[in-house]
């Protein structure tokens, strides 16, 4: 049976939206950058790629016009690689290899790169939400945003706003820790670009030069009695805060998969391969718990049971969706986010679900983990799991 695999992983590093370094940078650029890395870590001539898959999602705002096309030509592949831009938004960028891999396994297609961006940076002020009339009266809490979505998880299934605060500290000391020993080091392509500056006295804005070579999002000083003094974004009986939520940022990823005996051809020694991959859907107001429905879907179809997961990556959206999901799964808490996730180090949409491909394989080889799973919540109510084998 065909199997496709993973041969190598590159990311930007995530800088927070509007007054970050890649407050500038468009997404195809971000892209290109990802995906040249990602081709050359995998020793191969862009012409060997057959396809450029890139989740995205807010594809429609300055990125548009097919961002995966644009970002198979910015990263300098020739005109027969091909690209395709996938919207699943949160999940958009695990999704992508979930596609590339159906390509390899089932169509018998070459290698392939999967990806996800995202410049909510320049795409958020453009975009203009059009609400449907007819769901606007049967179906509003499918236009909800994804705050008030929270709130109504944290409301309804008793999460404390005390323990999603205490969650979201364990995500900055978490990251902190890993920064530190390193463990994103190898994962980040160093990226030269400028960004935009505003000073707060005048409102100059001017540019400078910088280079993006590591993570810019999180707080390693944070503290819970800091975090306990942020008040809630809806008003003092909600629970989100910026302190336990996920950052708006700005990145992109990329992986290059190919079939498995085409690798060995090749010499190349794979970092993982794809096993398998679901989505559910849940209450549009409750979008955060989906992860709820898609993982046992995905481990039933595999013949496995939450115990038999070494290594867990489940997107901190929000605080309290993360905790009632890992706590209803019974993901225990020391394999899972083990370098802290994307309320510390920020959630670019499209880019986040690649990201977290990519980090568990790595950080998997590190502990000698077999098999790994990547879940998501998805705005408009869904969940999506991914599993992966461990090289």
């Amino acid at each position: 049976m065909k199997q496709a695999v993973i041969v190598s992983a590159a990311r930007t590093g995530l800088a927070k939206s509007f007054r970050g370094s890649f407050n500038q940078t468009h997404g195809a650029a971000m892209g290109g950058h990802v995906v040249k890395a990602a081709v050359e870590r995998a020793g191969l001539e862009g012409g060997a790629v057959e396809d450029c898959i890139i989740g995205c999602g807010f594809p429609e705002g300055a990125t548009g016009h097919n961002i995966g096309r644009q970002i198979a030509l910015r990263a300098g592949l020739p005109d027969s690689a091909s690209g395709m831009t996938v919207n699943r938004f949160c999940a958009s960028g695990l999704q992508t290899i979930a596609l590339a891999a159906q390509q390899i396994t089932a169509e018998g297609a070459g290698p392939m790169v999967a990806g996800g961006v995202e410049s909510i940076s320049m795409v958020q002020p453009n975009v203009k939400q059009i609400q449907d009339p007819w769901l606007r009266e049967h179906r509003p809490e499918v236009y909800m945003t994804m705050i008030d979505t929270a709130d109504v998880v944290a409301d309804r299934y008793g999460i404390s706003r005390e323990a999603q605060d205490a969650y979201g500290l364990r995500s900055q000391q978490r990251i902190a820790a890993a920064q530190a020993g390193g463990h994103f080091a190898d994962e980040i392509v160093p990226m030269s670009t400028t960004m935009a500056v505003k000073d707060k006295e005048t409102g100059e804005v001017s540019t400078r030069d910088v280079v993006v070579d590591r993570d810019e999002c999180n707080r390693p000083q944070t503290t819970l009695d800091g975090l306990a003094a942020l008040e809630p974004v809806r008003g003092p009986e909600k629970f989100i805060t910026a302190g336990n939520a996920s950052q708006l940022s700005d990145g992109a990823a990329a992986v290059v998969m190919m079939e498995a005996d085409e690798a060995s051809r090749r010499g190349l020694e794979p970092m993982g391969a794809f096993r398998g991959f679901c989505v559910a859907g849940c209450a549009p107001d409750e979008m955060g718990i989906g992860p709820v429905y898609a993982v046992p879907r995905l481990l039933e179809r595999h013949g496995l049971k939450v115990e038999d997961i070494d290594l867990w990556e489940l997107n901190e959206a929000f605080a309290s969706q993360a905790l009632y999901c890992r706590d209803t799964l019974g993901i225990p808490d020391e394999i899972c986010n083990v370098n802290g996730g994307s309320i510390a180090i920020g959630h670019p949409f499209g880019m986040t679900g690649a990201r977290m491909v990519g980090h568990i394989l790595r950080e998997g080889s590190r502990r000698g983990a077999k098999l790994g799973v990547v879940t998501m919540c998805i705005g408009g109510g869904m969940g999506a799991a991914g599993l992966f084998e461990i090289y």
